[in-house]
């Protein structure tokens, strides 16, 4: 039996933080503002696995108001989430994701998103697509005021 879930997830862009992105903290002079370090693309895989079995979201399992969380490393709640799809009976069969912002680019990253994407679901990379693209200067996105992430898993029930 197949699933498939998809997320998004947005977050603002300032000066001061870090920017982490797939796991992978990529040099930028501004970073996404969020409760943990605010990975939007790690964010939306997130959401798609736990809606795929009808677990809820992200923020239904790792709350902004739980202090546990503040600044946690998304690779430990995409474990956790992986996690959460184990116990319901499935694992990942593949996962094609976009994310949407204007700097920096991401290409020479996109390797390394995919390993440490792969390291946290024990799958192998060849699962993982990351793309990404512009807003054309249009939006929040294209006035790097922001950064949209979204994602789609095909889940299956473990044999």
């Amino acid at each position: 039996m197949f699933r498939i879930g998809y997320g998004i997830d947005y977050h603002q862009l300032v000066e001061g933080r870090e920017f982490w992105l797939g796991g992978v903290l990529i040099p930028h002079t501004k970073g996404a503002l969020g409760h943990s370090d605010a990975d939007v693309l790690l964010h939306a895989i997130c959401d798609a696995l736990l809606g795929a079995v009808n677990a809820g979201d992200i923020g239904t399992h790792f709350p902004d108001t739980d202090q546990q969380y503040k600044n946690i490393d998304s690779k430990i709640l995409l474990r956790k989430s992986n996690e959460v799809l184990i116990q319901k009976g499935y694992h990942v069969v593949n996962i094609d994701s976009t994310v949407c912002l204007q700097l920096p680019k991401i290409k020479p990253y996109i390797h390394h998103m995919q390993n440490a994407i792969a390291e946290c679901l024990d799958i192998d990379i060849d699962l993982i697509s990351i793309k990404a693209t512009t807003t054309e200067n249009l939006g929040f996105v294209g006035r790097e005021e922001g950064i949209v992430a979204h994602a789609t898993v095909l889940v299956s029930k473990i044999s």
